[in-house]
């Protein structure tokens, strides 16, 4: 069989299973309401947490950063590409964070690949909850470390591998991407300090939208560098921008200068988006509108989804998923969706557990109460009709 044959051979199975991917293409967007394939929808999917994304001050910032410093940065960080607004943002995010330092990467994904890579070797052991991201556990493989997954948030078995082990790193994201929960941080950080062992969190979805001034799952636990030395923040959700940024000791930010390879070897992050990003800060920072806003949103959609009977999952963040068992199922309820003229997402086995497929609802604060009353009032057909 050629490699083609086999290729396409997959790619049926995967048609078979009711699990072949493809991208839906959107031709026009303003805030939450997008075209696609020539439909007026509403996103309920993005996220774009407090919709910066759209915000004119950022998007003044961009073009700019782009007037000043053109498309792309040109090269790596360590070779010329690395420039006052990617120094000023590393600066601010410190601050911000109440950390030592900071450092910034393209993307998220690279940035837990370089952190463990640069702190972990094959004769580590590393213990990550079950339902991390992707990214750590492939930072994991990459490193050539033990890795030990213990149940979700279940601390004392987190405890008791940690007791048999001795980790070098413990890693769980902050809130969990596809449950909206928030991982133990207390009892996390508590059972690091117990064994030396050094706590990652990836707030990916906690920046912008929890804790005070939006600085994450970590100050919303009441705790500080002292109790999580290294945290993982994404500039693409409710930053409204792209890219990803760690904050920690400057140990450990120029360990990872010197041996995180997703650093060392890739183009510097375009300035023009580290400066969109520095006003996306300033404006999580001072914002008294857009969080109060998107936590009304969540209130809302809560409250009405369970006047109609519908079964949450224990997430008070913007990720509000609605669990449809089965992939032709959950399909179907977001294709129903779809043609009421809201996008929202299938999540299908295995991303997530058999059994525990679901919508992805996600909320934003550029949503209004109308569109929240449409959307439950669109949930009730779906999910009549396919469950």
């Amino acid at each position: 069989m050629t490699v083609q044959a086999a290729a396409q051979l997959q790619l049926d199975q995967l048609q078979q299973a009711g699990l072949f991917r493809s991208n839906q293409i959107i031709t026009k967007r303003r805030g939450h309401q997008v075209v696609l394939n020539g439909q007026a929808v509403r996103l309920f999917c993005s996220n774009d947490y407090l919709g910066l994304s759209q915000h004119p001050d950022v998007i003044s910032a961009m073009k700019d950063g782009a007037d000043n410093w053109g498309a792309g940065a040109g090269a790596a960080h360590l070779v010329s590409g690395h420039t006052s607004p990617h120094a000023e943002l590393e600066e601010q995010f410190a601050d911000f964070m109440g950390y030592e330092s900071a450092l910034l990467f393209s993307t998220g994904y690279m940035a837990n690949l370089g952190v463990i890579t640069a702190t972990c070797s094959r004769h580590d052991t590393v213990l990550q909850d079950r339902l991390n991201h992707a990214s750590l556990l492939d930072g994991c493989k990459l490193a050539g470390a033990k890795l030990s997954r213990y149940q979700h948030s279940d601390t004392a078995q987190l405890a008791l591998k940690a007791q048999q082990t001795t980790p070098k790193l413990i890693a769980s994201d902050g809130v969990f991407s596809m449950d909206g929960d928030i991982a133990p941080l207390a009892e996390l950080a508590e059972t690091a300090k117990q064994h030396d062992s050094l706590l990652l969190v990836d707030d990916a979805h906690g920046l912008g939208t929890v804790g005070p001034q939006g600085r994450g799952c970590v100050a919303a636990a009441g705790l500080d560098s002292n109790d999580v030395p290294l945290q993982l923040f994404t500039l693409g959700k409710a930053a409204g921008v792209f890219g990803a940024v760690i904050v920690g000791s400057k140990a450990l930010t120029e360990l990872c200068i010197n041996r995180a390879r997703s650093y060392i070897y890739t183009t510097a992050l375009p300035p023009a988006l580290a400066c969109a990003a520095l006003a996306s800060l300033k404006l999580i920072r001072n914002d008294q509108v857009l969080r109060p806003q998107l936590q009304s949103n969540i209130d809302q959609f809560k409250q009405g989804a369970r006047q109609l009977g519908l079964a949450l999952m224990p997430s008070d963040t913007a990720i509000q998923p609605i669990v449809v068992a089965g992939n032709a199922q959950v399909l179907a309820a977001s294709k129903a969706l779809l043609e009421s003229g809201f996008l929202v997402s299938a999540i299908r086995s295995p991303t997530v557990n058999q059994g525990t497929e679901r919508l992805r609802i996600t909320l934003s604060a550029d949503h209004q109460s109308t569109d929240i009353e449409q959307l439950l009032d669109a949930l009730k057909r779906a999910l009549k009709n396919t469950t």
